[in-house]
């Protein structure tokens, strides 16, 4: 594969050891994780090296994302990723095994609502209970006075979409008690973003 097809997203070295720092506490000691929206590639390959007892299953429903994907693995030859799904959250269903955990980084905001309830909806019935689901982004929180940057980032979505947009926690949690789910943990992260961790109950 070309450098050309290596997709590069300048967040990833922000919010990468930070995210990290979270996995460490909810990721079990083996099995496959599945990556939601898995973009560039570069959160998989940075999280197989940090987790090497882990196999690491990126997905993403864009061609040139898994291009992306492929390319990196490639290049940077981590053994424990495995090759990108074509996975849409708003798909009927998932043809996939079921995940010890399923991440899903800074998908919520640029996708309808109707992505988050499909996530949901699957996860509720792939994960075991106790399994984790842990998703990371921007959002708004009733208890917090949201960051001049991301009401800016709010209006630069909406002027691309207005399908697209920051969802509050409150919301979030709703669609996730009502598939089973119980949120465990939310954490401060870099750029105002948060990390939300639910368990399957």
């Amino acid at each position: 594969m070309t450098g050309a097809e290596q997709r590069h997203a300048p967040a990833t070295l922000r919010n990468r050891d930070a995210i990290v720092a979270v996995l460490e506490t909810i990721l079990p000691s083996s099995g496959t994780v599945l990556e939601i929206a898995s973009g560039t590639g570069e959160h998989a390959i940075y999280f197989g090296r940090k987790f090497p007892q882990l196999i690491f299953q990126p997905s993403d429903p864009d061609p040139v994302n898994q291009q992306s994907i492929a390319a990196w693995t490639a290049r940077e030859n981590v053994a424990n990723i495995l090759s990108p799904l074509e996975l849409d959250t708003m798909a009927r269903r998932w043809n996939i095994e079921q995940p010890v955990a399923i991440l899903c980084i800074n998908m919520i905001h640029i996708a309808p609502w109707e992505a988050s309830i499909g996530l949901f909806e699957k996860a509720g019935k792939l994960l075991a209970s106790g399994a984790p689901l842990f998703l990371y982004g921007p959002y708004f929180r009733d208890d917090v006075e949201t960051a001049q940057g991301n009401l800016d980032f709010e209006r630069s979505l909406k002027s691309r979409n207005l399908q697209w947009g920051l969802r509050d926690v409150a919301d979030i949690d709703g669609l996730a008690s009502s598939n089973g789910f119980v949120r465990e943990s939310l954490t401060e992260m870099p750029a105002n973003n948060i990390s939300l961790v639910y368990r399957k109950s």
